[in-house]
């Protein structure tokens, strides 16, 4: 079989009518989730950072940096609001695939959606699904024929031209160019990398999403690229089914606003906790046994935001004290909270040859608590909240998630507006009005 010509074919003949009923709500809730990660991920360091070398290095006036509302290219639209996706570690990911498919495809597809002359909800939601199942097939097909852990950008950028693609209406020829264009120039970044020194590089997402938006406009200009990866996938699986079966359905959720890696601990500190009623001041030592990858996460103080998320003894103890992980702990001045530090320098972590032995499709983690009074308690092994497929999130938490993020940027009033409008944006003419609820009101 030709996996090639079969995504092709998915990407251009799947429309929103085609789609199961339960893959058409599961797109709005991966957009409600995505765009509260974005939209809060805008005051960030890094998004500021971008945000001025967007509007400089890629003026124009075709697509929307959000929240601020100034406009640039699509490309560099794309740059910017993918930075922001991934820039509090809060946005979806699919655990075979390691990252973060919802931050690669969201940017592209509201980039497209303002380059069209009028983008109707239906046509919007169904590139993100187009989006989300040509990135989690990418992703697989990148990873078993790259021995180098690399970062979502490297798959996303295929995720984001193929959604691109999509709203702007190319046919099998130019979209076959475009997605081996992406596929050419995608960030092959390698990931422990940038998990040993945290810094703004993160997921390459921002990257990913303005190669993917600059593939199609490349290939519409008669650009031509490689023969896309799906050919190369060692498993036809991964590929003869699509259309057939939905990995979108098959996403984690991140409550936390740190790397996936930690959240296990954090599930197991708070278990412990709650079952326990600990007061975080009677607590003298946190182990936590986990997989060699988190084990590798830092558990040194924080100086950064980034470093706050790639940590896991930070996230745990500011889950233990404030009894959150979001903006409010990884951004200034929440990283320099004393009681979290002199709490977090308590954790120490050591790697389980059994959690080793189930990772990457389950990630564990045991917490171990003692406290000054000598008692022990453990958590047993746990998993990250909201994992699949016995723990998803309601379409209500995923709405609180939402307004937690959203509210402070926006404000309370806007942002519920703006998740009502999510819950319905099938019944839309265009997104127009989406895209303007994202921009702060003077």
């Amino acid at each position: 079989m030709d996996f090639t010509d079969c995504a092709l074919r998915f990407i251009i003949e799947k429309n929103w009518e085609d789609f199961p009923l339960d893959v058409q709500h599961q797109s709005k809730r991966c957009l409600l989730d995505t765009l509260g990660a974005m939209l809060a991920g805008m005051e960030t360091p890094v998004a500021k950072i971008l945000s001025r070398i967007g509007e400089q290095q890629y003026q124009g006036n075709e697509a929307t940096i959000l929240v601020n509302g100034n406009r640039c290219s699509a490309s560099g639209a794309a740059l910017v609001n993918g930075f922001a996706g991934n820039a509090l570690d809060i946005d979806d990911g699919y655990r075979l695939i390691k990252g973060h498919p919802g931050a690669c495809v969201l940017p592209a597809v509201l980039a497209a959606g303002e380059l069209i002359p009028s983008c109707s909800g239906k046509k919007f939601l169904a590139a993100l699904v187009v989006g989300y199942e040509i990135g989690i097939r990418s992703g697989l097909i990148r990873h078993a024929t790259y021995e180098t852990y690399h970062s979502s950008g490297s798959w996303g950028a295929l995720a984001g031209a193929a959604a691109a693609g999509k709203i702007m209406g190319l046919d099998s020829t130019i979209l076959r160019n475009a997605l081996g264009t992406a596929e050419y120039h995608a960030p092959i970044a390698p990931m422990m990398k940038g998990i040993a020194k945290p810094s703004m590089v993160k997921d390459s997402i921002g990257w990913g999403s303005m190669v993917a938006v600059m593939s199609v406009l490349m290939a519409q200009n008669g650009f031509t690229g490689i023969e896309p990866l799906f050919d190369d996938t060692p498993k036809a699986e991964w590929c003869d089914v699509l259309g057939d079966a939905y990995e979108i359905l098959n996403l984690y959720f991140k409550p936390y606003a740190a790397c996936r890696w930690a959240q296990p601990a954090i599930a197991g500190a708070l278990k412990i906790t709650k079952d326990h009623e600990i007061p975080s001041e009677e607590i003298a030592r946190i182990r936590v046994r986990t997989f060699t990858e988190a084990a590798a996460l830092s558990c040194s103080p924080p100086e950064d935001t980034e470093q706050a998320q790639y940590n896991l003894s930070f996230p745990v103890a500011a889950a233990l004290v404030d009894g959150e992980v979001g903006p409010k702990q990884v951004l200034p001045p929440g990283i320099y909270k004393d009681q979290v530090l002199r709490l977090a320098d308590k954790v120490d972590a050591e790697v389980s040859e059994a959690f080793d032995r189930v990772f990457p499709e389950k990630a564990c983690a045991e917490v171990i608590i003692h406290t000054t009074s000598g008692a022990g308690f453990s958590s047993g092994p746990v998993e990250a909240r909201w994992e699949p497929p016995a723990d998803p999130p309601s379409d209500g938490e995923l709405a609180e998630k939402f307004i937690w993020l959203v509210a402070p940027v926006l404000g309370v009033e806007q942002s519920q507006k703006l998740c009502e409008l999510i819950w319905r944006l099938d019944e839309c003419d265009n997104v127009e009005t989406l895209i303007d609820l994202c921009v702060k009101k003077l």
